[in-house]
């Protein structure tokens, strides 16, 4: 089934944004993470509680300060992962920004999408220890449930009373985009109301860092974390690991405007594909990526000059950067020369699954604002990225539409569109 047609036959129904939640390394919530990438701030800092002189990459972007008893009651957020405890939190925000009352709406009609790429890691990590150490009866078996990745959308329907659809999408570091992606295709279809759709992630263990640094695909620049990840700049050396969450409230235009909500976007499309190249790196011709773009900007049937502005995947590897750069070209022509590019991972990191729910966020938040973030640590100019990257502050900026991308690890590739709602 496409988007051209909904699961009556008849055309899809439109799609339009009514709430955002945030959360990133630069803050808890929105405003305080908009307002530090203005900005230009990196949440990138050395890790702390753990021994870290013997790893390759000693720093992550992580949540700093954070209390889950100020957003979560006691028992709620004892027996969740971290992950979910900031889903939980960022759908609370964009639930309240919408204004939507769940006794005020048929909960049946209202659903979860929200994906975690790696789910409880830090639960499974401490679990794991405790059962080597001391035996099979010290270790918590029901905490381990809540290391689930799935933990995250069924917690949020819990504590919200959503008794729609409820999925958890995992698609490497596409998931973000692929929630929402899916979440708003059960709406054009008619399948649901209203949709949670986004990502998260809370994993940030010795075990996760290792892993990446000795992947190569984490900078290993120790010395200097704020400015080590430098997305499409020549001297890159790799990502930062993140933690984090993005969500956006989903709505039908018919249920939003019956309830007199105010629309902040509208969804304009969404593709998703797969490289069948390698298990780590992407395809470096960037077919894939090209293929979901083209995807995502057929379904909106928008012009490329008519895009304000693209939130790149960006995560600041050699390889990533420069393909996506390619695909961008191939995908907009020479439009693609006159189109603001901005990777937000160079200020809050890469959080996987939540990475692509939180570039939709921010784009939402930039439609309303007309001003655009930028990308830090860009130093020296790469011939293979010679796109216009957003380098020098925020920049003011009209967006009719705007792109993000999420290219996962395994080739899962997914893009979405957000444009300005218009009547």
């Amino acid at each position: 089934m496409t988007a051209n047609a909904s699961a009556n036959g008849h055309a899809p129904r439109r799609v339009v944004v009514t709430g955002v939640g945030l959360i990133t390394s630069l803050g808890h919530d929105l405003e305080t993470s908009w307002q530090a990438m203005l900005a230009g701030e990196s949440g990138s800092r050395p890790m702390t509680g753990h021994d870290m002189s013997e790893y390759p990459t000693q720093f992550a972007a992580n949540v700093e300060d954070w209390d889950p008893s100020r957003y979560l009651d006691r028992r709620e957020s004892r027996r969740v992962s971290r992950g979910t405890q900031f889903a939980l939190k960022a759908s609370q925000d964009a639930v309240d920004m919408a204004g939507l009352k769940m006794d005020e709406t048929n909960p049946y009609r209202v659903g979860v999408e929200v994906g975690l790429a790696f789910g409880g890691w830090e639960i499974v990590e401490e679990q794991a220890i405790l059962h080597e150490t001391k035996g099979p009866k010290r270790f918590n078996p029901a905490l381990l449930l809540g290391a689930l990745s799935s933990g995250g959308p069924t917690q949020i329907a819990i504590r919200l009373g959503a008794k729609g659809p409820t999925n958890c999408p995992v698609a490497a570091c596409a998931t973000g985009i692929v929630a929402i992606g899916e979440a708003a295709r059960r709406i054009q279809y008619g399948t649901a109301d209203v949709m949670i759709a986004g990502g998260a992630e809370g994993y940030l263990t010795p075990l996760v860092i290792a892993t990446f640094s000795r992947l190569g695909a984490a900078s290993t620049n120790n010395a200097d974390p704020e400015h080590a990840c430098r997305p499409f700049s020549a001297d890159r050396d790799g990502m930062v690991v993140a933690e984090g969450a993005g969500v956006l409230v989903l709505e039908s235009l018919e249920h939003a405007q019956e309830r007199g909500a105010t629309i902040l976007a509208e969804f304009g499309g969404y593709g998703i594909t797969e490289d069948a190249y390698d298990a780590t790196a992407p395809d470096p011709n960037g077919e894939g990526a090209t293929g979901a773009m083209q995807l995502a900007l057929e379904e909106s049937g928008l012009s490329p000059v008519t895009f304000g502005w693209i939130v790149a995947h960006g995560t600041g590897t050699q390889l990533n950067d420069s393909m996506e750069s390619a695909a961008i070209k191939r995908i907009f022509g020479e439009a693609a020369y006159n189109i603001p590019v901005t990777s937000i991972k160079s200020m809050i990191g890469h959080a996987m699954g939540a990475a692509g729910a939180q570039s939709a966020a921010v784009i939402v938040k930039a439609m309303q604002e007309e001003t655009i973030v930028p990308t830090i640590n860009y130093t020296t100019p790469d011939p293979e990225c010679d796109l216009d990257y957003v380098t020098d502050g925020p920049r003011a900026q009209s967006i009719h539409a705007a792109l993000c991308n999420g290219f996962g690890m395994g080739g899962q590739n997914a893009s979405l569109i957000l444009k300005r709602f218009e009547a």
